[in-house]
């Protein structure tokens, strides 16, 4: 079969890739990334054979890839794709299942229900919460601000769904200083305009100082963060939940990356009181390291979820028990709990712990040898991230995209706290204390280059 022969090829091009990832350039070169151009031909007028496009597919698109997956890339917080969710994203491809349903795909409804009941397990969160698989924290935020939106308009008798935004009463929103991107892209499209929300100041590290706080009441969302996109800090979160629960106000965690502390016995602490907020979401993709795209959002009290997502027809199936579309926002979508499933049977907890203590011991190496190497860490390493100075701005930017240039790790910039840094996120499963000698004695070289000829100069 025709169709064998394809599956085959693209297997070969699969596995030779991985097998070349330990070396591949952290980002393509100049001459991969003129090769795109090739790409840009018009609409073919008649069919080409299906072996040709995926030779061309493979020829131009593996070299340029960032190497995402591999063990040197720390610029976002993107994880890798451990061997066994791969397999079972291939195959969940194969099968090609829609999971809006337990009736369009048995086999999708099972592994979310399945994986959702380990995941509350290992966040340490309520049992009976309600679990969607979305496509990641940006969507999962969203869908926790809706579901506060309607669980605190029901409390003061104003009916979300039938009336809209038009004419509501304010909702107060809470947020502190260092509110992720993603998290503003949710109130958004909630409907909560920018200058309305309340900006609570942070600390050092960009954790929300509780006591300046105002207080909130029954008609208050208040949206905390485990793990600062640049320090790693985490809210004190205990502290303000219990305020929130006090007041009736609904708590929602953006734990992006950060929940994922509290699977560790050694990190557990950081993330104290989360059980007590209302809503959280995580991904899935970056430190479970399961592919793109897969997110959770996770709420306590699944009516307000599926009231704020969801509608009823006469053609949609009425279960006894919940269908994935109840927690979701999308109807058709792929089968992301197959791939998630797959991780978490194959490493067990144990397993995830190791991840993620391998991920933050790393993290430590890589501020240790660069603090020993005479550079400046801003943030107090106690999750997945570090932030390097190397001096002024225009010295320490120079530095960064010469590092890119190298190819040896990649690194992305920021601006802390009026400073500008290297950010190092380190969230693969296959990153070895190999790689962060090699990233580290790569930038300490570059770095060292820089700051010489900018003495020179100057």
């Amino acid at each position: 079969m025709k169709e064998n022969k394809l599956l085959s090829l693209a297997k070969e091009y699969a596995v030779k890739y991985l097998h070349e990832l330990p070396e591949k350039r952290a980002f393509p070169d100049e001459v991969a990334l003129k090769e795109l151009e090739k790409l840009s031909v018009p609409l073919p007028a008649s069919s080409t054979d299906p072996e040709t496009v995926l030779e061309v597919l493979n020829k131009i698109g593996s070299p340029n890839t960032v190497a995402s997956t591999g063990g040197r890339y720390f610029g976002f917080v993107f994880g890798g794709t451990i061997p066994v969710a791969l397999a079972a994203n291939w195959l969940a491809s194969t099968w090609d299942q829609n999971a809006v349903f337990k009736i369009s795909s048995p086999i999708a409804a099972q592994t979310e229900k399945v994986a959702g009941n380990w995941l509350l397990e290992l966040l340490r969160l309520p049992a009976n919460s309600a679990v969607g698989f979305v496509t990641g924290t940006t969507m999962a935020n969203f869908c926790g601000v809706l579901a506060a939106r309607q669980s605190l308009y029901e409390r003061i008798g104003w009916n979300i769904k039938a009336r809209g935004m038009n004419g509501a009463p304010p909702m107060r929103i809470i947020v502190g200083e260092e509110i992720h991107a993603s998290m503003l892209r949710a109130l958004i499209l909630a409907g909560f305009g920018l200058e309305n929300l309340i900006r609570v100041p942070t600390d050092d590290q960009g954790r929300i100082i509780a006591t300046k706080m105002p207080e909130p009441d029954e008609s208050t969302l208040v949206c905390l963060q485990a793990g600062n996109v640049n320090t790693g800090a985490i809210d004190p979160i205990k502290e303000i939940c219990l305020l929130a629960r006090e007041k009736r106000a609904w708590v929602h965690i953006d734990g992006a990356f950060g929940l994922w502390a509290a699977v560790s016995p050694m990190k557990f602490h950081l993330t104290e009181g989360c059980e007590l907020a209302d809503s959280w979401a995580v991904d899935l993709h970056k430190w479970l390291n399961v592919p793109y795209d897969s997110g959770l959002i996770i709420c306590k009290e699944p009516k307000a979820l599926q009231s704020g997502l969801s509608v009823s027809a006469a053609y949609l199936p009425d279960s006894i028990e919940p269908d994935p579309y109840y927690y979701t926002p999308e109807m058709s979508r792929r089968a992301r709990g197959i791939d998630t499933w797959a991780v978490l049977y194959s490493l067990g907890q144990k397993g995830v712990i190791e991840l993620i203590d391998r991920c933050c011991s790393h993290a430590e190496l890589f501020a240790e040898n660069l603090r020993k190497a005479g550079f400046r860490i801003l943030n107090n390493v106690t999750l997945n991230q570090v932030l390097v100075s190397f001096g002024d701005a225009d010295l320490t930017n120079r530095i960064i995209k010469k590092i890119q240039d190298d190819g040896t790790c990649w690194c992305g910039g920021t601006i802390w706290k009026g400073i500008t840094a290297m950010r190092i996120s380190v969230s693969s499963w296959i990153t070895t204390e190999k790689d962060i000698q090699m990233s580290t004695d790569a930038i300490t070289r570059i770095a060292n280059e820089e700051i010489l000829l900018n003495r020179k100069t100057h």
